[in-house]
């Protein structure tokens, strides 16, 4: 399982799940702390003394105490996420969906090869193609001030 955490600049960090594990609180809170903080402070200099904004989904791991006792600590925020309006959770439809597509009919021999496949992927996607998340952002702001209601992208 991957784990993508990224913006309009491009990923922040990838982190894969070894097999037969499962995430849980623990496992998600120890990501955040461990290697997502120190990701930031390099890759996006000057951020954490602003405000890092997560948006994930509403799935256990995410929303566990000992989560939410660690974002807290970090001094991330969480943005609310639209339980009813799932096009508009980025990473499912505009990161993961044309990773599929570009993943699709290819057979890979090793964990290694596919980790290696999707990094590149990730890094060779034109800046155009990752600044299309601000329109979902959008979308995802007036989805929130109508209170969940439908929104034209």
């Amino acid at each position: 399982m991957l784990t993508v955490f990224w913006d309009s600049k491009g990923p922040v960090l990838e982190d894969y799940l070894e097999k037969g594990r499962t995430i849980n609180s623990a496992r998600y809170s120890d990501l955040l702390a461990n290697n997502l903080k120190p990701a930031v402070c390099t890759k996006r200099r000057g951020l954490l003394s602003k405000k890092v904004l997560l948006l994930h989904d509403n799935a256990r791991p995410h929303t566990a105490n000992k989560t939410v006792e660690t974002i807290n600590h970090l001094g991330f925020e969480v943005l609310e996420h639209c339980a009813y309006s799932p096009d508009l959770a980025p990473s499912d439809y505009h990161l993961f969906g044309p990773l599929k597509n570009a993943l699709r009919g290819r057979r890979f021999s090793t964990d290694n090869e596919v980790r290696e496949t999707v990094h590149k992927w990730l890094r060779d996607q034109p800046k155009t193609f990752l600044e299309g998340i601000r329109k979902l952002v959008d979308c995802w702001t007036k989805c929130i001030e109508k209170e969940g209601d439908y929104v034209e992208k």
